[in-house]
This record gives C-alpha cells, structure tokens and sequence, in this order.
C-alpha cells in the first residue's frame, strides 16, 4: 500500500489581498473604483502604488516596477503581477470567480495576456509625449483616439 505524499509547500488561504494600482492613471483608477464596487469574496484593500503607504507595507517590494504592472499581495506574503494579479483581482470577487477560474487555464491564457496587453497599450497612449505627461487637462482626461 502506498502513501501519498505531502505537498511540498502547504495550501495557504488568502484572506486578503492589496491592490497596488497608479494613481495617476485614469484606467488604474477606474479599474480601482469597478472593484470596490463589485461583491467581494475576498476582501481587497486597494493602496497606490509607490506611494509612502505602500512602501512602509511593503518594504522589499520594488516599487518602481509596481508602477509599471498591476502587483497584488496576499495577506500571507504571496506576490502576484501582471496576468497573475488580474486573474487573482477577479477570483476575489463573487460574480468573476468562475471567470478567473478559465483564465487560468490555457484555454484562457491567450485572451488574459491580449487584455492585460491592451490595457497597457492604453496607459502608454494616456501618457503623452513626456514621461509624466498624462492626456489630462483640468482634471478630466480622454480616451486615446484610434491610431493615424
């Protein structure tokens, strides 16, 4: 009779997650609004990112590139970026679960990678010609046109 062996690294349960999102990007903020808005299974705490609160929470972090991609952690320490921390943003609401659930297969791969492309795509396109410049003016800021 054989025996089945333990897992390497136990299953540790999320019991929150913090969102480190741009806040000064209108989609980053945008997104930031739709998921306080959304029933959560997982409570999540959204903090900008590379501000002071994100840095006395999260130390080793590197903040820099937290700017750069969306960074999700764990309240147990686990770090997840890029197409990891979208997919982990929706299995913590209750009407998305399902759908993270298939993005995470590699059924689902192709369309989370073009999503999270896209999305980026459209942040370049917010900042304008200079590498703080936004498409903002007055406190009200567009959607990038189609290319020319």
């Amino acid at each position: 009779m054989s025996t089945v062996p333990a897992p390497a690294h136990p299953t540790t349960p999320v019991g929150r997650l913090t969102v480190l999102y741009d806040a000064d990007c209108p989609l980053c903020v945008h997104l930031r609004h739709w998921l306080l808005r959304q029933r959560q299974l997982v409570p999540l705490h959204l903090v900008p990112a590379g501000s002071d609160q994100a840095r006395r929470l999260f130390p080793a972090l590197d903040h820099a590139a937290t700017l750069r991609e969306i960074t999700v952690i764990g309240d147990r320490g686990q770090v997840y970026r890029d197409t990891s921390a979208w997919i982990v943003c929706l299995w913590a609401l209750a009407e998305h679960r399902p759908r993270a659930h298939w993005l995470a297969t590699p059924a689902g791969q192709p369309f989370v990678r073009m999503t999270v492309l896209a999305a980026s795509k459209w942040r370049e396109a917010l900042k304008g010609p200079g590498p703080d410049d936004r498409s903002c003016g007055g406190g009200r800021c567009e959607a990038p046109g189609p290319p020319r």
